[in-house]
């Protein structure tokens, strides 16, 4: 579908699933925002990592600016706005100035944890109560599921909104945060009889997700596979090396296309968190820059020409 444009996740170089898809006149951003993951491997983001998230943050922006429409699946600070932003994510202040006035659809964030209430809050104080809880409903193109979980059943991280849009060429699901732990979550999507999905992957990288995790998410993206045209998978996948591996050597027996974002977006991969400890060997930073970049003291940019100069990077929206 020529209507789906993914602008934020793990292969693209930053946290998050914003993505923009375009549905007769509306113009729809879901989840606007991103994160670095601030403390990975022992390490900050490094200032390369920094600089692109700089750009994926610019780019939110500029699609916000053109949306008509704007949803948020949940209150994570990689898939939101936030008022108390820290350098990396996408604070209020840059957000364009007719923001307040889009449509905005939202899962109910009152039930949820007392951080993620708040955040729902705040987004419901800048929008002047124009945020609207569409958990289960229809809204012209847009379709909403109630409430599935963060990954596992009963996960410590709550739950999350998927979303349907049907538009003149095909149906796009949004599928969040699932992980594809959960089967219930995924039979949904199936029911919905889409044409594309994209949905986070397993977090791999966790010590913690069990074998039979591991084998339910195997499965369920197989799943999906059968009853889709393309499937996009991204996000906590592909913030590990083993997580990439595990979508490549999934994709091989899969029925339908199998890609991440990058690949989608036929650019190449950005796995900036997984190789966090390969850049600062191969671009090493000062003692204190990052203080001094928190403080309005020091510039990302000339770190990712340096990483792209010595191969670390390839050249930001490479195509495959």
């Amino acid at each position: 579908m020529k209507s789906i444009q993914i602008i934020a996740a793990e292969s693209l170089g930053v946290r998050g699933l914003c993505c923009a898809v375009t549905a007769g006149s509306r113009r729809i951003v879901i989840d606007p925002g991103l994160a670095l993951g601030f403390y990975r491997h022992g390490l900050h983001p490094h200032p390369a990592q920094v600089a692109v998230g700089e750009r994926v943050r610019r780019s939110i922006v500029k699609l916000l600016d053109g949306a008509t429409d704007v949803v948020y699946s949940h209150f994570h600070g990689d898939h939101v706005p936030l008022k108390d932003a820290n350098p990396f994510q996408l604070s209020f202040d840059a957000l364009p100035e007719r923001f307040p006035a889009l449509r905005s659809w939202s899962k109910n964030g009152e039930e949820s944890h007392p951080e993620m209430q708040r955040r729902f809050l705040d987004l419901r104080e800048l929008t002047h109560d124009g945020l609207r809880v569409v958990e289960g409903s229809t809204e012209g193109p847009l379709s909403f599921s109630a409430p599935v979980p963060h990954g596992e059943d009963g996960s410590h991280l709550g739950t999350v909104m998927m979303t349907r849009v049907e538009s003149d060429d095909g149906v796009f699901v949004h599928a969040s945060d699932i992980q594809l732990l959960n089967t219930e979550a995924v039979e949904q999507v199936v029911d919905w009889r889409p044409d594309i999905v994209i949905a986070a992957g397993p977090p791999l990288y966790l010590t913690s997700l069990g074998e039979k995790a591991r084998e339910a998410a195997r499965r369920n993206t197989l799943r999906l596979a059968e009853n889709v045209k393309t499937l996009v998978i991204d996000h906590h996948v592909m913030r590990s090396e083993a997580g990439a591996r595990w979508l490549q050597e999934l994709a091989l027996d899969a029925p339908c296309a199998v890609r991440s974002a990058a690949d989608y977006m036929e650019r190449t991969p950005l796995l900036l968190e997984a190789r966090r400890r390969e850049l600062y060997e191969a671009v090493p930073v000062p003692e204190g820059w990052m203080d001094d970049y928190t403080r309005g003291k020091a510039q990302a940019e000339p770190f990712l020409k340096t990483a792209i100069e010595r191969g670390a990077i390839p050249p930001i929206g490479t195509e495959r």
